[in-house]
Parts: structure tokens; C-alpha cells; sequence
């Protein structure tokens, strides 16, 4: 018993100690994310203000990773956050559900062609942009041109409930898990995958959703 408690006692003092030397900045963006993607899986409007607060704070953080094509993907987040609350806000409680539908060949084919056309032309942007601009050079600018390109065009697929969607999410998530260690961004990382696990629920609840629905069901 004694030494379970000096095991538990040793792992508490590390766990603080290991948090007092993160950025608050960061942890703040981690608790906003993690708590915005909770009620959006519950579908609760609160969502929103804890998206707006999370994109503005990792806009700062990825500017000074240097990870600017994340940067830029939560300035556009930023402003689709403003938009979905002010729209979720006027949707009446007793709106028919959307139904889940499952990717199309056409739409695997615009996934695969957007991410081979614009991947390249945005990395090769932030490349030259940044010393123009006289930022510090792109980190992994490809590799990271590559994850937002397939991000928001996840995001598109979320918003038209494409189950697929969230196969995609665990996907990015995973070499966004990658991307944040090997920055020093450990909290972030941590909770990009708590993400990939949400997403994979994500799934599994929304194929539950598909195949109960009537037209599958008659």
C-alpha cells in the first residue's frame, strides 16, 4: 500500500511539475479544444464560443512554431466558429436530423485531386512567403500544407455528414500527433489525440446512426 501511494504521489509531483513548464497560452488552447469538441459531439451550441476562443490562441501558437499553414487554417476556422454560432443560434430545437450518408467515388476523386494540386502550391508558398515576410522558415511546410488541405476538406464532409469524414479526421490526427511532438507542443499533441479517439467514436456512432436509418431499415 505504502508504495502505490509513493508511486501515485511521485506520478502526481511529476505531472505538476511537468505543467508548470508548459506554455499557459497552449494549455488554455487545449482545455477550449477539448471541451468545444465534447459538446459538439452532444450537439450543444456552447461549442462555438470554446472553437472561437481555441482557434484564436493556436493562430499565436503555430505563428510561432513557424507552422503556418495551421495558422492559417485557424484563421478560417476562426471565422466558420463566428458563423456557426450565429447560424446553430437560429435553428429551431425541432429541426429534422440531417441523415449520415456515405462517401461517393466522385468525392474520393476531389479529395485525392485537391490534395495533389494544392499541397504542393501551398507548400511551396509558405517556403518562399516566410522570408519575404521575414518570418522564421516554414517547419515541415509540405507535410503541413498536406494535413490542412485534407482537414478542411474533412471539414466539408463533416458539415454535409459524410461518414467518412471522421476516417479521415483519425488520419490527420495522427501525423498531427507527429507534427506537435517534434515542435515541443506536447500538450497540443495530447490533445490531437484525444481527437483521433473522439473521431473514431465519431464513427462508430455515426455508421450506428446510417445503418438504422428508415431507408436502410424497409
Amino acid at each position: 500500500m505504502g508504495k502505490i501511494l509513493y508511486l501515485a504521489m511521485y506520478f502526481l509531483h511529476s505531472l505538476l511539475n511537468w505543467l508548470l513548464h508548459q506554455s499557459w497560452l497552449e494549455l488554455t488552447g487545449v482545455i477550449t479544444g477539448l471541451i468545444c469538441v465534447y459538446l459538439a459531439a452532444i450537439n450543444n451550441v456552447w461549442n462555438w464560443p470554446f472553437a472561437i476562443v481555441n482557434t484564436a490562441i493556436y493562430i499565436f501558437i503555430f505563428a510561432e512554431a513557424a507552422l503556418y499553414a495551421d495558422m492559417g487554417q485557424n484563421a478560417y476556422l476562426l471565422i466558420i466558429n463566428i458563423y456557426g454560432w450565429y447560424y446553430w443560434s437560429r435553428q429551431p430545437l425541432n429541426a429534422p436530423k440531417v441523415p449520415v450518408a456515405r462517401i461517393t467515388q466522385k468525392q474520393v476523386f476531389i479529395l485525392l485531386t485537391v490534395a495533389a494540386l494544392l499541397t504542393p502550391a501551398l507548400g511551396l508558398l509558405l517556403v518562399h512567403l516566410a522570408p519575404i515576410l521575414h518570418y522564421q522558415p516554414a517547419a515541415y511546410p509540405y507535410l503541413d500544407s498536406f494535413c490542412t488541405v485534407i482537414s478542411l476538406t474533412a471539414q466539408v464532409f463533416m458539415a454535409r455528414k459524410v461518414l467518412e469524414n471522421w476516417l479521415i479526421w483519425i488520419f490527420v490526427d495522427i501525423i498531427y500527433v507527429g507534427i506537435y511532438l517534434s515542435k515541443g507542443l506536447q500538450p497540443t499533441a495530447f490533445m490531437f489525440a484525444v481527437y483521433a479517439c473522439i473521431a473514431l467514436k465519431g464513427y462508430l456512432d455515426w455508421r450506428k446512426d446510417y445503418r438504422q436509418q428508415p431507408e436502410l431499415s424497409a
